[in-house]
């Protein structure tokens, strides 16, 4: 690794951490508040936003492991210094092999929360359940729209400058939390005007589908494509 590139590696590899914990923070705060307005009005759409927001954490911990993790090797390849020694920036295979085993781990996460998501809409359509409304869920919704899209912009721009596939594969992660918030937002405006109560569980379905696609591409490990 040569001089010039140690310090961009290392200063985008810091940005990059900064961007999974902000993401960890955000992610929690959003999943709780969300979690705890669907549960108290039981809007099913928004209960499994907030524990789709929770699973996304676990995927952003991840990144901000592995980043932290080439941060120290990084510190620890300049103080030795040595010839012939590995690339710091590179992980180790048993490393690999732990994060492909997390990677599964969401991806079960994912697939239960489909399930789950599933089997209250259905729920719902049969017993003509009727939620209440919730400011509080569409405040939570509204701001993820405004915080998502910054978020996976950066992590992008990060991802791509690195040449790191995790660091994209959370971007795209993210871009995808968007459209579940516009699609989550859509189905609880849909059931504030109209009153019909089925809005709910279809969107519900809705972010069924989006966990199954994350889920399967977790548990394929399966990272983004580079594209402008």
């Amino acid at each position: 690794m040569s001089a010039t590139a140690t310090p961009t590696t290392t200063a985008l590899t810091r940005r990059g951490l900064r961007l999974a914990r902000l993401t960890i923070a955000y992610n929690v705060v959003e999943g709780v508040v969300a979690i705890g307005a669907g549960v108290a009005t039981g809007l099913v759409s928004v209960i499994g936003f907030g524990i789709d927001s929770g699973i996304e954490t676990a995927a952003a911990v991840l990144v901000a492991m592995r980043l932290a993790a080439r941060l120290r090797r990084g510190a620890a390849g300049r103080d030795s210094a040595g010839a012939g020694e590995p690339d710091p920036s590179e992980p180790d295979p048993a490393e690999l092999r732990r994060e492909h085993r997390t990677l599964r781990a969401v991806a079960a996460t994912f697939f239960l929360l489909a399930a789950w998501v599933t089997a209250e809409g259905i729920r719902a359509l049969v017993t003509g359940a009727v939620p209440e409304t919730s400011p509080l869920a569409l405040g939570v919704l509204v701001a993820s729209l405004v915080i998502m899209p910054v978020l996976a912009a950066a992590k992008y721009r990060v991802g791509r400058a690195l040449g790191d596939p995790l660091v994209l594969a959370d971007a795209a992660e993210t871009r995808v939390c968007v459209w579940l918030s516009v699609a989550t937002l859509a189905g609880l405006l849909a059931f504030w005007w109209t009153g019909q109560a089925w809005f709910d569980p279809l969107a519900g379905f809705v972010v069924a589908a989006f966990a199954v696609h994350e889920g399967l591409e977790a548990w394929e490990g399966e990272l983004v494509e580079d594209h402008d």
